[in-house]
């Protein structure tokens, strides 16, 4: 869009000039989409029927205080109901709490790559987004981004898993990070993966919270938890920045469904973990056999691996779309694959082995290394 399209209309040019968030292309016919993280496996009975219970109450306003949902969290992390708030999705909570501590002139670090939504949520905020290179393995560079931190920094975002190239933070990381970190400053610990990680020296934000008042840790529901469609994450933290987050949400975003969904899939959360096991498993054994193909793969954590197809990229998300596959591409970096329907894998082996044979000037990795 540019401003031309709007004649007479007055809008914030650094606004008209961020690329609006784009889902990925739809799966082609009999084909599979591996390009949203979504959770493969369909909604429980259980969860169905909770959903289905609400349905006839449409009519009314939702309870997006959620007070019944956030009693059960916080009974579950040991801390107060004030401390934990309901969003519309993780990403929701993180324009909240952007919004809340960052304005014009202010600036907010992250890594990059890193969650594609985190530039345009910034400079929505009217705030400068400060970028810090992952280090070459796809992970945060800390240390880079703890000395990025200057007195216009309002906020700190911290990816782990990384999305989309799959390293975690480990937990030594990051207290050697925070103890570099002002006090003052917002640390915002993306975990939107969390319930994916299989390494023990991740790090884990919420047992944290009480050594480090400035931190806000941010979940979701709709990756482990297979509540993609109906937007439910949550956030948790100091009281008193968890208001100004409140502040800062549209009112009643939360809707009924979501919460009794939330509700009914920690009621079943053992049967979900098992399915989340699964997931982690598969996601392991298809590194593997990527490797063994001849790719360079980072550490993968998440629900999602990573290809470093670097100026190859647009051919090979093509080349993955004509085999019926959708993946998502971020140009002219690499590709990152959802872990799917156990029925996507051997086709996508059979795509990847014949691209990393094929791409056009030769394997990325390779170029790079």
């Amino acid at each position: 869009m540019s401003s031309e399209d709007a004649p007479g209309v007055k809008l914030r040019q650094e606004i008209v000039d961020v690329p609006a968030y784009k889902q990925g292309r739809a799966a082609p016919a009999d084909g599979f989409k591996l390009s949203s993280n979504e959770n493969p496996f369909a909604p429980l009975p259980s969860v169905v029927d909770a959903v289905g219970a609400v349905l006839g109450d449409l009519n009314r306003y939702p309870n997006a205080g959620g007070l019944d949902l956030r009693e059960r969290l916080a009974q579950r992390h040991g801390i107060g109901v004030g401390q934990v708030h309901l969003g519309n999705g993780s990403v929701s909570l993180l324009a909240q709490l952007i919004s809340a501590a960052a304005g014009a002139g202010d600036e907010v670090v992250y890594a990059w790559r890193s969650f594609e939504a985190y530039p345009g949520l910034v400079t929505v905020a009217g705030a400068t987004s400060v970028q810090v290179p992952n280090r070459a393995d796809g992970s945060h560079d800390l240390a880079a981004m703890a000395a990025a931190i200057t007195d216009r920094t309002r906020v700190v975002i911290v990816c782990t898993p990384n999305n989309p190239t799959g390293p975690i933070v480990t937990a030594a990381e990051f207290e050697t990070f925070m103890a570099a970190v002002p006090p003052h400053l917002l640390v915002l610990l993306d975990e939107a993966y969390y319930e994916f990680v299989t390494d023990d020296g991740s790090v884990d934000g919420i047992p944290l919270l009480g050594r480090y008042p400035n931190l806000v840790v941010l979940r979701t529901f709709s990756k482990a938890y297979g509540l993609a469609a109906l937007r439910i994450g949550y956030a948790v933290g100091q009281e008193a920045v968890l208001n100004a987050a409140r502040s800062a949400a549209i009112p009643l975003s939360v809707i009924d469904a979501a919460r009794v969904a939330a509700l009914a899939s920690i009621d079943s959360e053992d049967e979900l973990m098992e399915r989340v096991a699964r997931v982690a498993m598969r996601r392991d054994e298809l590194r593997d056999a990527l490797i063994a193909q001849g790719w360079n793969v980072p550490q993968a954590q998440g629900n999602f691996i990573w290809l470093a197809t670097g100026d190859e990229t647009a051919w090979a998300n093509d080349a993955f779309f004509d085999a019926g596959l959708t993946v998502r591409a971020f140009a002219p970096e690499g590709i990152r694959i959802s872990v799917g329907e156990q029925e996507s894998v051997e086709k996508l082996l059979q795509v990847a082995a014949d691209l990393v044979r094929n791409l056009p000037n030769g394997h990325p990795a390779k170029r790079l290394g």
